[in-house]
Formats: structure tokens, C-alpha cells, sequence
């Protein structure tokens, strides 16, 4: 599966969330699990359980310093596959060259 999620901090700690976002993944890459950082969310593949622990977890930093966080959250839940993190933009890359 492939999650895309953001987690950033609500309120008045809203206004420069670099920082907070770094700690988040910092989490997801402290995983292993293959992801991508983009400039709005983290994508990361994995299995169910493995994957929204990484949210959770990511999502629990940001609890521990800050009072109020929102997430935002996406899934592509496709049992059997693995890869997709890659292979999916390579199939619309070729499309492109076409």
C-alpha cells in the first residue's frame, strides 16, 4: 500500500512548519520502508500495520511538542503489489514520452 500523509502543527506555531515537518520525517526514514518526500506530503509503501504505525508514530512526535497537529491522510491499498512508489510514476513517464 501507498500512504501519502501530511502532519504539520495547528494554531499559532502554524506559521513556519519546516522544522515540525522534519521531525515527522525523520521518523518515516528512521522506518526503512521506502518513501518519498514531495513538497506537500510523504509517500510511504509498505504493508498496512507498518505503514500507518510510521504515521502514527510520526504523528505522536509532533503530539509531544506541540498542542494541536493536523493530518491529512491518502491511501492506495492494493494487496499483492510492491513497488508502486517507482513503478507508478515510471508508467506515467512513459506515457509522457510517447
Amino acid at each position: 500500500m501507498l500512504i501519502a500523509f501530511s502532519v504539520s502543527p495547528l494554531g499559532g506555531e502554524s506559521e513556519n512548519v519546516g522544522e515540525a515537518v522534519a521531525a515527522a520525517v525523520r521518523v518515516v526514514r528512521e522506518s526503512g520502508l521506502p518513501h518519498q518526500l514531495t513538497a506537500m506530503y510523504t509517500i510511504v509503501e509498505g504493508e498496512w500495520d507498518e505503514v500507518m504505525g510510521v504515521v502514527r508514530r510520526a504523528t505522536d512526535v509532533l503530539l509531544a511538542r506541540y498542542p494541536r497537529v493536523s493530518l491529512v491522510l491518502k491511501a492506495d491499498i492494493r494487496p499483492g503489489y510492491t513497488g508502486q512508489l517507482e513503478s507508478k510514476v515510471a508508467r506515467v513517464e512513459e506515457y509522457l514520452a510517447e
